[in-house]
């Protein structure tokens, strides 16, 4: 397990790139930020010149891969980094400077155990896109298809595993303050990071779920996923049919190529909808660079490494808070999440439906280009802080990929009413999940798995194991040897800087900003 030290150093390396960009400023200056992240911020940037305008996006760049992917989510969070380092930090691209083909060729060549000639007829040596991740190269299969190679970055799995055991002890530390910075569960939000990134660093995983969803989207015309080569794909390389359509960031292309741009907004808010709320599974990388429309105007994704999950039940909720809110329900969206247990039962519902009606009523009726979903967000996570609301980590994802959704909509059509697409699709699905049919349904489904439950319940009753049940549990998070805990149970020992506090470890404490404000997202 890597030492305190080693934390500390990593923290103090990043923790200056921040300040240099200016991006501490802002943590000194929140009133919710703990007393003791602020006095760190300080100290991390004594010395250090800072420009007039913040700049957090060159500073998550210049850090690195992970540091990328923790701005992009940043990047949908106002409520925790302010709108102005929210605004910037949509600026993020995640790209890098690409590798070296011959070190491409080798990753290739050692995860197949085979020259590359064998592999592929023909591949391309300059990329076509080179992201934090991976980069991808055009090239021909030996029957003469046309397909993308995705290549891992050599070493890439090796530094993601270093910065997120740093992300983990930090978090760590960070929660143990209480308060604020407990109620926003950074732990669990890690573990969640954890998790989505070691998907993404695996391409059969991302194969996989490219699969996944063309198998969940298969009866819904105009919306496809490529088709796979599994033959050329493993852990590091994932070979996937080549997409020569026009991309939906080019809205010039797609004007001049015929199709009706109003049309084309519209259904991909539908296809989204019926990914997130139909089928619990829908693809949460969802920006320009990953959507292509053919000919017919059938929209293709590609980038398959983020994906997101719902079950039945939360989709259910969201489902019913979405109708609440286009129809000015707003009693009824307070009681889903007393519900859902995202608001403590020492609040009322009376007092949180009025707080939600604060949020939704200058919404209704007004086109996108006015009030925006994504507005209506941002006012839903600034009221969590009065009603004491943990932070859900899994719906976090799904709050990014709606605010991307959103943003590709209004460029093709500035005038689309996001909850006037939105209600009928939420409706009929409300109607179909919570009609008579399927209640019915549903009470059968469960009896049915109860009585196939119980002689296995009886068996744990016997071998006086409690029995499991309600909501899923989250992951066990891994244990941190605490400084502060250290030093209180046993005498100095080892390195004495680190004895003297964490007060003394100069700029490590600029990482607390980031992580603090970096983690959560």
């Amino acid at each position: 397990m890597t030492g305190s030290t080693t934390h500390v150093l990593r923290l103090l390396k990043w923790g200056r790139v921040l300040a240099r960009h200016g991006a501490l400023r802002g943590i000194e200056n929140d009133r919710n930020a703990p007393a003791q992240v602020k006095r760190l911020s300080r100290i991390a940037r004594f010395g250090t010149r800072q420009p007039a305008e913040p700049d957090y996006a060159g500073a998550f760049q210049e850090i690195g891969p992970a540091a990328i992917k923790l701005g992009q989510a940043l990047a949908t969070r106002p409520d925790l980094v302010g709108e102005g380092p929210a605004r910037n930090l949509l600026t993020l691209q995640d790209s890098l400077p690409p590798v070296a083909f011959s070190e491409i060729r080798q990753v290739i060549e050692s995860s197949f155990g085979r020259p590359l000639e064998q592999v592929f007829a023909s591949i391309e040596e300059d990329p076509v896109g080179a992201a934090s991740i991976a980069q991808v190269h055009r090239a021909i299969t030996p029957d003469g298809r046309t397909v993308a190679v995705k290549v891992l970055r050599p070493g890439i799995r090796e530094q993601f595993a270093r910065d997120v055991e740093t992300y983990e002890w930090a978090a760590a530390h960070l929660e143990a303050l209480g308060g604020e910075a407990s109620r926003l569960r950074p732990r669990a939000v890690v573990a969640n990071l954890k998790r989505w990134t070691l998907r993404e660093l695996d391409l059969r995983r991302e194969a996989a779920s490219a699969s996944e969803l063309s198998d969940a989207m298969k009866g819904i015309h105009g919306y496809r996923v490529p088709h796979i080569d599994w033959d050329r794909t493993n852990g590091q390389v994932l070979t996937i049919e080549w997409i020569g359509a026009t991309k939906m960031s080019d809205l010039a292309g797609l004007r001049a190529a015929g199709h009706d741009l109003p049309r084309l907004a519209h259904k991909l808010v539908i296809t989204f909808l019926t990914q997130a709320i139909s089928s619990g599974f829908f693809h949460a990388d969802m920006h320009q660079g990953n959507l292509f429309v053919e000919n017919d105007g059938t929209i293709v994704a590609i980038d398959f490494g983020i994906m997101g999950r719902i079950n039945r039940q939360a989709r259910l909720w969201l489902a019913e808070i979405l109708y609440g809110l286009t129809t000015g329900n707003y009693r009824r969206v307070a009681e889903i999440h007393f519900e859902a247990q995202y608001v403590p039962s020492y609040h009322t519902v009376e007092e949180f439906a009025t707080a939600l009606r604060a949020v939704g009523e200058p919404m209704r009726g007004k086109p996108v280009s006015e009030l925006s979903v994504g507005q209506m967000l941002d006012g839903l996570f600034a009221i969590t802080r009065d009603f004491d609301m943990a932070v859900q980590p899994h719906l976090l994802l799904l709050q990014k990929t709606m605010v991307m959704v959103e943003g590709l909509a209004t460029a093709l059509d500035p005038d689309i009413n996001m909850w006037d697409v939105s209600a009928p699709f939420v409706k009929s699905w409300l109607r179909d999940e919570l009609g008579p049919e399927a209640v019915i349904a549903d009470r059968l489904r469960e009896d049915l798995g109860t009585l196939l439950r119980l002689p296995a319940l009886v068996r744990r009753i016997e071998e006086k194991f409690p029995p499991k049940g309600g909501a899923p549990e989250q992951a066990p998070l891994p244990d941190v040897d605490l400084i502060w805990e250290r030093r209180s149970k046993h005498k100095p020992e080892g390195n004495p800087w680190l004895g003297r506090g964490l007060a003394a470890v100069l700029g490590g404490a600029a990482a607390w900003g980031l992580t603090y404000w970096a983690l959560m997202g």
